[in-house]
């Protein structure tokens, strides 16, 4: 049995991302979850809300990271400068996780709940990343544009980085900033 709280979430993390993967997520229930993990279903509810949350674990620290990361950035940054620096910290999250991230991703592609909830989430995100902007006096208006552009870069450089293992998600966000700074420019067509 897990003796810490983490190490609970870990396997039961880790018996979701098993068992959605073998029967998907409509035929899995938190009753299984929690039996591969080797714990009761009470000890499931515990940590997550529902049997969707167990993917989406970590959103809180990942928007304190990035929020943070604006707020900390350097000054005379353009507002993409800024969330770059914020992405690519998320994106060390997200590389150190790799074995949870990939398949995590492809059960999300292959569940219509699932990517219900991971817009919402992507919204909260966007959101958060709005206002840090918005903090560091950056107009309402220019700082959704930035966050939500920013966000749709990042989710292009993390499927990219899917699709391409090979380079690290760092350099995938690099490539989709320096795209998305040609295409504001007129430099791609």
């Amino acid at each position: 049995m897990p003796r810490s709280g983490a190490e609970a979430r870990r396997r039961l993390q880790q018996a979701a991302l098993e068992l959605y993967g073998e029967r998907g997520f409509d035929r899995t229930t938190t009753a299984e979850i929690a039996a591969r993990a080797g714990l009761n279903e009470r000890t499931y509810f515990r940590h997550f809300a529902d049997k969707r949350e167990v993917l989406f674990d970590g959103e809180a620290d990942l928007r304190d990271t990035m929020t943070e990361a604006v707020a900390e950035a350097p000054d005379g940054l353009t507002p993409y400068e800024i969330l770059l620096r914020a992405f690519r910290k998320a994106a060390r999250i997200l590389e150190a996780n790799r074995p949870f991230s990939e398949p995590r991703l492809a059960i999300i592609a292959a569940t219509p709940a699932l990517r219900e909830r991971e817009l919402a989430k992507h919204a909260s995100l966007t959101d958060a990343l709005a206002e840090a902007l918005r903090e560091r006096g950056i107009r309402s208006g220019p700082a959704g544009l930035a966050a939500q552009t920013g966000w749709a870069t990042f989710h292009h450089a993390a499927q990219a980085w899917i699709d391409d293992p090979a380079q690290s998600l760092d350099i995938h966000l690099s490539q989709a900033f320096d795209e998305l700074r040609a295409l504001s420019t007129g430099g791609e067509r």
